[in-house]
């Protein structure tokens, strides 16, 4: 079988040894007992196999190299912590561990920062539903990930929440014939995207608001009530209503 030249990291993948299993099985017991030279040419010999494992993370980074030496990172922890007694595939364990390292880096490289200890029960999180799915052979819930590791599930819930790298609204998911269809094809109901665009913005503008200036817009706007009863049913006076309601208001519409 004939392979293309790529080059990645300095790397010809085209010279790459192709490695069987019995082959990566001999070096795996070689390496067990301190061959450092089996230890090598099993990591050539699965270069390969990175190479697969990054193609799903391709459109996430802008450099392939960092994320290739990412994945190659991910192989030799695989290569060294992998037990043949498991009777196990080598890639069937490998390709887990090529995949989490990049995720990692990924998120920690992220352009959406997330407080470092929120990623440690991001990570820990991960580690635990592994460990459950093994020991019960099926999917753990939140609520079994949050026991293991004795964290509140809304903690867990936002922690593996913050692990997500960010969709643009406009990245395409699905594509047949040059129809197209985007994430926020998937998002709205009948609601016309600028719309729900210009909702989300009005959420925001909000959100930077006051609580007193909150107050009065949902009693004016929301619950119908006039400049005087709202004046009244927060104790200040009519003209002070008037004048926080327009600067509120001024605010949303100088943030849209």
């Amino acid at each position: 079988m004939q392979y293309n030249k790529v080059e990645i990291s300095g790397v010809n993948t085209s010279e790459l040894p192709v490695l069987s299993e019995s082959d990566k099985l001999e070096l795996l017991k070689r390496i067990s007992k301190g061959d450092k030279g089996s230890r090598e040419t099993l990591i050539k010999g699965n270069l390969r196999l990175v190479l697969s494992v990054l193609q799903r993370f391709a459109s996430r980074c802008d450099s392939p190299d960092d994320l290739f030496q990412v994945g190659v990172i991910g192989l030799i922890k695989a290569i060294d912590n992998f037990d043949v007694s498991q009777g196990v595939r080598f890639s069937t364990y490998a390709v887990p561990m090529i995949a989490g390292e990049v995720r990692r880096y990924l998120r920690d490289h992220r352009s959406l920062r997330v407080s470092r200890s929120l990623r440690d029960i991001a990570y820990r999180a991960m580690m635990a539903r592994d460990e459950l799915a093994r020991e019960t052979n099926s999917e753990p819930t939140v609520d079994m990930i949050a026991e293991r590791l004795g964290q509140p599930r809304a903690v867990v819930v936002e922690a593996i929440g913050s692990a997500n790298e960010p969709v643009s609204l406009y990245e395409p998911v699905y594509s047949d014939s040059g129809d197209t269809l985007y994430v926020l094809d998937q998002l709205g109901d009948n609601t016309d995207a600028s719309q729900w665009l210009d909702e989300l913005s009005i959420k925001e503008a909000i959100g930077d608001l006051k609580q007193r200036e909150k107050n009065i817009l949902y009693l004016r706007f929301f619950r119908g009530k006039t400049q005087m009863e709202v004046a009244k049913s927060i104790g200040i006076s009519q003209a002070q209503v008037s004048r926080l309601e327009k600067s509120a208001l001024d605010h949303i519409k100088e943030r849209l």
